[in-house]
Parts: C-alpha cells; sequence; structure tokens
C-alpha cells in the first residue's frame, strides 16, 4: 500500500491513492487536475523514502472534485452584566480532491 505525507494549506495531510480528501480551499476548477510537489515522506510499500525536509523530485497528483463549505461553528461571546453579548457563524471552505497517483522520483 503506498502512501504520501504531503503539506498544503499550513497543515500536513496522510493521502493514499484512490481515496478522497477535504484541504483547505485550492485554487482549480472542479473537474481540473491538481500537482502537490510539498512531498514530505512517501512510501512503496515496501520502502520509506524521508525527505530533508521535501522529496526531490516526488509529487502526488490527483483531480478535484468539488469546493464545498464545511459545517457551521458558532462563536459566541458575551460579558456578564454588561449586556453585551455577540453570535457570529463560521464556515471554512474546503476543496475536495480525489488523488490518482503518487510518483516519488
Amino acid at each position: 500500500m503506498s502512501y504520501a505525507i504531503i503539506r498544503t494549506g499550513g497543515k500536513q495531510f496522510r493521502v493514499e491513492p484512490g481515496k478522497k480528501y477535504r484541504f483547505p480551499t485550492l485554487v482549480g476548477e472542479a473537474g481540473g487536475s491538481i500537482e502537490f510537489n510539498d512531498v514530505l515522506l512517501g512510501s512503496d510499500g515496501q520502502n520509506v523514502k524521508t525527505g530533508v525536509p521535501t522529496l526531490s523530485g516526488a509529487k502526488v497528483t490527483g483531480e478535484i472534485v468539488k469546493h464545498g463549505l464545511g459545517d457551521k461553528i458558532i462563536v459566541f461571546k458575551m460579558k456578564r452584566r454588561k449586556n453585551y453579548a455577540k453570535k457570529q457563524g463560521h464556515r471554512q471552505g474546503f476543496t475536495e480532491v480525489k488523488i490518482n497517483d503518487i510518483t516519488l522520483g
């Protein structure tokens, strides 16, 4: 089972070919392809390669499935006895990507 650890959107994700993942919003159209070059670690099922800090020549390719918004969270601030209450909602944007291929270089 091959897998890779990639860095995108300031976070690290463990990805495998054929699976779908939700990343922070990425640039690109739905149905288009995307390439991740920040591969920190990769495995082909037998050997594990680690980068310092990234693997040179390694890349992960995928297809953008859709863009969307996550579940709503409620942010509520209140100061007791001061008649101050503030309620705000937030929905984080995401991009769903299907990983097609992992090339370790």
